[in-house]
């Protein structure tokens, strides 16, 4: 059986997945990696934890598919996470910097002068979420990183570009626009490493990869490492997968991704529609056709209720989350504000922290998982709120992908918040399906129309409004938000 392999380079670890014709699951294989956490605020890899895992994960599955069976394989990654490594050595010259990471927050309060011109070009906010503030922090506070950039032997890359560069063998340096557009150095108005951008960060040229096609030829995996050449034919930022995976190409489809953090993007296709609060950014570039898309960004979401059971070890697995929340008649009056790095869209405030509150001795553990799981709803309804303001674009129903999604509970509290219908696929590995969906499109392993007849439904939750305590329930979000915003000072 022929198959198509996606590399799903996530947060907390990478996954390998094979999908035959029909968009089945033939073989699939995933492994975490640690974080790191040397300051508060402050989010770590280790480089070669990522591709290791990543080398493991294929080794898995090809013992299974026979490489000899795979047509080709697409890429997608964890975005704006930095990492700059010496071309002759392949050594990186630090960890990777996470886009969670809120280190280089003083570097955004210097520029901040510069913030309209940076969102008129990029569509994005002057945030430590984004790669170039993060490139000027490691040339800036790495010994001998400007002296080998002078040498010519540095090169940055976002997570796709440094699995790419090691599958094959050091000889492709390339990302393409849907991650290149969140680097703040990439003009999404050209399409184009913009020279004013590259100055006002400090970041030079010779070290940016080379930007192609989503939907392109990037070379070929060396057969030193995988034992043949698989060519790779598919590169796209995970919510862009994500998107892609769901049919985002279609008008008026918004879709949420609930992974480690919540990411509500919808298409916007040739127009570009520049949103204050909210980031625009690219969707993806096929045959010469580029997409857009408004995007709002949640740094935490199911990454709280990972918190809640390996930080406060007040759960034992994600899953006993849906099971105590459902065990409670209401929240108690208990709100989390999950700002632990800070807050994201519609807010775009790193200096916010965490906040639980409306505790009182009636308080137990079950009021805490509970208000998390409403946290993560709450938050997509402040990106939807933000959406239907600024936008005249229709919709009625959200689609969703990720691994909290098998959270019943939260998906029917989601639709009861939006009084929007959700559609959970029966796939909910969308960001893959979606790296395979641009690869096997670019060989013609599927059609446009077939990859699309491929995406099923599992379940659909409907609202059941209570206008009255929604309205009252969400208010009382807003105001947790106000008081744990500003929190922190340098």
């Amino acid at each position: 059986m022929k198959v198509v392999l996606a590399i799903d380079l996530g947060t907390t670890g990478n996954r390998v997945i094979a999908f035959s014709k029909k968009g089945k699951i033939i073989a699939k294989s995933y492994y975490e990696f640690p974080q790191i956490f040397p300051q508060p605020g402050w989010v770590e890899h280790n480089p070669f934890d990522i591709l290791n895992t990543t080398k493991k994960a294929l080794q898995d599955v090809l013992s299974v598919v026979g490489i000899d069976n795979v047509v080709s394989m697409g890429i997608t990654n964890q975005r704006e996470t930095t990492i700059i490594w010496n071309k002759n050595t392949g050594e990186p010259v630090y960890n990777a910097i996470v886009w969670q990471c809120r280190r280089t927050k003083s570097i955004c309060d210097q520029l901040s002068g510069y913030s309209s011109i940076i969102k008129e070009k990029t569509g994005l906010p002057l945030d430590p979420y984004f790669s170039s503030t993060k490139i000027k922090w490691i040339m800036e506070n790495v010994d001998g990183v400007e002296e080998q950039i002078n040498k010519g032997n540095l090169l940055f890359g976002t997570v796709d570009s440094w699995i790419l560069w090691n599958l094959t063998g050091g000889e492709i340096h390339a990302t393409e626009p849907s991650n290149a557009s969140r680097t703040l150095c990439f003009n999404i108005n050209t399409l184009e490493w913009d020279n004013e951008l590259l100055k006002i960060f400090g970041v030079p040229e010779s070290i940016l990869p080379e930007v192609r096609e989503s939907g392109s030829h990037f070379g070929y995996t060396d057969a030193k490492i995988l034992g043949k050449e698989i060519p790779i034919t598919g590169i796209l930022g995970d919510q862009q997968a994500s998107l892609f995976a769901q049919g985002g190409w279609e008008q008026g489809v918004v879709k949420n991704t609930y992974g480690t953090g919540l990411f509500v993007m919808i298409s916007t296709g040739a127009d570009l529609l520049k949103l204050n609060n909210l980031v625009n950014t690219v969707a993806w570039k096929i045959n010469g056709k580029v997409d857009y898309a408004i995007e709002g960004s949640i740094f935490v979401g199911g990454s709280c209720i990972q918190w809640l059971r390996d930080g406060l070890k007040i759960i034992k697995s994600s899953a006993e989350s849906e099971e105590l929340a459902e065990s409670l008649d209401s929240n108690g009056g208990v709100y989390f504000v999950p700002a632990l790095v800070g807050l994201g869209a519609p807010y775009w405030d790193p200096a916010a922290r965490g906040m639980i509150i409306g505790i009182t001795r009636g308080t137990q553990r079950e009021h805490f998982v509970r208000a998390a799981l409403e946290s993560i709803a709450y938050q997509t309804k402040d990106v939807i709120e933000e959406i239907k303001k600024s936008t005249k674009l229709h919709f009625t129903k959200l689609r969703v992908d990720g691994g909290v999604t098998q959270n019943d509970f939260l998906m029917q509290f989601q639709a009861d918040v939006l009084n929007m219908t959700i559609e959970r696929p029966k796939l909910i590995e969308t960001t893959a399906f979606g790296a395979a969906g641009i690869s096997g499109i670019s060989t013609g392993f599927w059609n446009m129309e077939e990859f699309s007849k491929v995406r099923k439904v599992d379940k659909i939750f409907t609202p059941n409004p209570d206008e009255n305590k929604n309205n009252l329930h969400y208010s009382q979000w807003k105001e947790a938000v106000k008081r744990a915003g500003h929190w922190i000072n340098d």
